[in-house]
């Protein structure tokens, strides 16, 4: 998402549909942690790959004084996170940082989450040992993210049912971020190799996987 042309396709597509269902399973998973009352006052959770930080701003808004430190290597994001952040009234409540994977991140954090993050890096090692060592022990944990279809006909089907009628620059991402996405098997190897295999993996649907726990 560095060029520009990817960055406006993205940020000014509709994902409110996706994104609103991510942060209302997030609240399912951790009802405790979303209840923390006067505790959220010093509650900060980041959001990997966080994009046009529609996902900071919707859970600063489903969960009350959390704050959100919103991460994402694309300066041309960033743009369209600021403004975001900006219109919504939050930017006392969420922070935005340009940075690649890994980095020196101001944690551990209380939360971590990440939406379709994954496929995009070369080595997914990177997304699970950043979340290994930036989440506090106990934090809830959240990723989404693409699963590759059986075959490239199956990933052209799948573009088809859900991208039609978007800019063919999104038509074009979509096919290759699931031929790069990583099944959930390959998912569950890459979590034990990071210490993490006590985390849940799911496929939610017949694109989308979800690994979820807590530190």
């Amino acid at each position: 998402m560095d060029g520009q042309e990817q960055s406006d396709a993205y940020a000014f597509a509709d994902f409110a549909a996706p994104n609103a269902a991510f942060v209302e399973r997030f609240l399912q998973l951790f009802p405790a942690f979303c209840c923390l009352g006067k505790r959220a006052e010093s509650a900060v959770a980041v959001d990997l790959g966080c994009g046009p930080a529609d996902i900071p701003i919707r859970l600063c808004r489903a969960v009350p004084r959390l704050r959100v430190l919103g991460v994402d290597a694309s300066a041309a994001m960033i743009g369209h996170a600021q403004r975001a952040v900006r219109a919504a009234g939050l930017g006392e409540r969420v922070t935005l940082r340009e940075a690649y994977l890994p980095a020196e991140l101001p944690g551990p954090f209380d939360a971590v989450v990440s939406n379709s993050l994954l496929h995009h890096l070369p080595d997914p090692s990177v997304l699970w040992d950043t979340i290994a060592s930036q989440a506090a022990p106990g934090a809830p944990i959240l990723v989404i993210d693409l699963f590759r279809p059986d075959s490239q006909d199956a990933a052209r089907g799948i573009v088809e049912e859900y991208a039609t009628g978007e800019p063919e620059v999104l038509r074009h991402d979509f096919f290759h971020s699931l031929c790069a996405a990583f099944t959930p098997e390959e998912v569950t190897g890459q979590l034990a190799a990071a210490g993490l295999a006590h985390l849940e993996v799911h496929a939610i649907s017949d694109r989308h996987l979800a690994v979820w726990g807590t530190r």
